[in-house]
This record gives structure tokens, sequence and C-alpha cells, in this order.
């Protein structure tokens, strides 16, 4: 049996729970020991000592230790005995799933197997069973909003018919600019990865500004042009789009998917557009930035470049910007699919606005 650390680490969240349980009137007497061997270790108190102020053998401590190192609270509880279990009936089963949906625990802002299997008074693991069967998550929780946009449907089927089916002897780029991204660096250096110890940083840091990105993504090639500025307006943007007009192949036409921010509107991207008949813009429905297929990159450049970065300057920001556009366009670039037709989109967004409306 492979011995556990000399010192246990407990969360603070983990200790309250087993204080309370070596405290309770009502706990069993093999719990509250379990519990007091996992406070005690906690603390930096012997094995040997614990085994003999809890009253148990010294190795029933090395065996609790490292069911608690490994399973944490859950591995205190009795493992499952042979034999057929305890069933639950459908009536319990059912409320349940009722209690889940519709009520909120006294403790806390949703329900927790613990919590739920308190309230049932059943086990937890009969809670999980409920909740797997009837695929109920409440520890999960998701963010929406659906576009109001008058126009939803028909920049939906523009936007995804040059997906499905780009125009002949043309460009199409899925343009946005990401704004905001911070130069931040740590109060101290890293420790770094090693055998036994993940990546450590500071939690606090320091601010050393921020920089927008505008990119565009070639949806054929996968390719991405970009422009780091200091400040986002329809200046920026407007030098962005004579930077891709001057890149690209002057023979092919360019059409480019928006979001309807005002600075792709103002009255001299106008002048810009009408000089320069070879660019046709492409707008997506408002609160609809998923159908911009930049946005997946963007999503890429935050977790590999940006996320996990230290940057002592803008500057040094700016250029790993640039290093990863390099990189992408090197090695990762791969043509965009689009999978999803136009009519199952517009339905789905019927769907929801139905259901919202409270009609179905």
């Amino acid at each position: 049996m492979a011995r556990p650390r000399k010192r246990l680490e407990v969360s603070s969240d983990d200790r309250a729970w087993l204080e309370r349980r070596a405290r309770g009137r009502n706990t069993p007497r093999k719990l509250v020991e379990r519990s007091q061997v996992v406070l005690l270790l906690s603390e930096g108190v012997p094995m040997e000592e614990v085994a003999e102020q809890v009253g148990l053998a010294k190795r029933s401590v090395y065996e609790w230790a490292r069911r608690f190192e490994r399973h944490g609270l859950a591995g205190l509880d009795d493992r499952p005995r042979s034999g057929r279990p305890r069933a639950i009936s459908k009536a319990q089963a059912q409320k349940i799933l009722d209690w889940t949906v519709h009520q909120i625990p006294r403790e806390a802002t949703h329900w927790s197997l613990r919590l739920m299997a308190k309230e049932a008074g059943v086990s937890v693991r009969q809670v999980q069973e409920v909740w797997k069967a009837a695929d109920l998550k409440p520890h999960r929780l998701k963010s929406f909003k659906i576009s109001t946009d008058p126009n939803f449907a028909a920049k939906v089927q523009d936007v995804v018919g040059l997906y499905l089916d780009p125009p002949a002897n043309a460009m199409v780029l899925s343009v946005d600019e990401k704004t905001q991204i911070q130069a931040l660096d740590r109060t101290q250096p890293m420790l770094p990865l090693r055998p036994g110890q993940i990546e450590r940083r500071t939690h606090d840091y320091k601010r050393h500004g921020t920089r927008s990105l505008y990119a565009a993504f070639d949806v054929a090639t996968g390719k991405v042009t970009g422009r780091v500025t200091r400040r986002h307006r329809a200046v920026e943007f407007l030098a962005f789009l004579r930077q891709i007009d001057s890149t690209t192949p002057s023979e092919l036409d360019l059409h480019l998917i928006l979001d309807n921010s005002s600075t792709h509107q103002t009255p001299e991207v106008r002048r810009w557009i009408g000089a320069h008949p070879r660019v046709h813009l492409h707008f997506t429905p408002t609160s609809a930035s998923w159908l911009n297929a930049v946005e997946g990159w963007f999503g890429q450049l935050e977790r590999r470049a940006v996320h996990r970065g230290a940057f002592t300057s803008v500057t040094a920001l700016r250029d790993e910007i640039h290093r990863y556009i390099q990189v992408h366009n090197d090695s990762l670039a791969k043509p965009f699919r689009w999978t999803k037709s136009a009519e199952s989109l517009i339905e789905r967004h019927h769907r929801l606005q139905t259901k919202l409306s409270g009609k179905d």
C-alpha cells in the first residue's frame, strides 16, 4: 500500500463538512472516526498519534488517509456491498425529479447530490442514478442570447450561403475585431511544470495596457490576416480594409462577413466601399456572433497565445499575436467547413422564440 503524505491537504469547504460530521450527534461512529482521522492528519499530527487518539489500528488510519487523498470526501463513505442494493421506488424517483426541476434548496442556488440525498432520504448513489436516467445536470449552467434582428432569416441565408456555396472568382473573409486584449505580467516569476507539480503563477498581476486585433479569416484556406491597433474606431477598421485590399489578389471579388458594430457602417467606410466595387459586405444578425467563423479562431488565439502568457509591455503582446498568426498560417490553417443549413438554423431560432414567449 502506497503511503499517503504525512500531512493531508484539506480545502476549507471539506474541512467545514468534516468538522460538522465529527461533531454531529446523529453521525454514525465509524463516520465520526474517519472524519477525525482526516482532520488530525491535516493538522500534521503523526499517524501513530492519530491512531491512538481515535482508537483505530494504524493500518486503518493509513487506509482512510489514502482513500481521502484519492477520492476526497466520497472516499470516506462505505463502498457498495455485494448483493442487490435497496431499490428506490418510482414515487421516490419522481419526487426527486420534481424537486430538482421545480424547487430550490434552502442551502444553495441549485441542488447537489448530497443536498438532494439528504432532502429525499436516499443515498447519493440513488440520486445520481435518477439524475443520470433523466439527463439532469443541476451543477451545469449555460448562457444564451436570442437574436431579435427583424432580418434574421435573410442574413442567415446570406452568410450560410457564402459558407456552403462561395461565389466563383472570389474570396470569402470572416472579419471581426478582438478588443481590449490585456498585456498582463505576473508580479513574481512562474514556477514551471515538473513531475508531481503543475505550473503555478501568482494570482495578482501587473497591467501594461491593452491592444485590439483586427482579423480576416479566409474561409477557403483558414489563413488569417491580422492588424494590431491601439484603439478600436472606424479609422482603424478602414485602415484594415485597405490592408485587406492591398494584400489580396486584385482580380478576385472580396466578400467580407461582419457583425453590426457601428465602426463597420460609418459614412467614411461606406464611401470607401463605394469606391471599391470588388468589396462586398455581408452582416450577421445582431447577437449572432457564432455565425462569424473568425470567432472560433479568436478562441484558439486566446487559449494558445494569450491566456497563459506573461507580457512585460504592449509591444510584447503585439509581437506574440503576430507570431501566433504566422505559426497558424504556416502549420495550423485548414479550410473552414460549415455543416448546418440555413433552414435548420432559422427553424431552431423560431422554436426558441416560441418557447421564450410561452406559446408552446
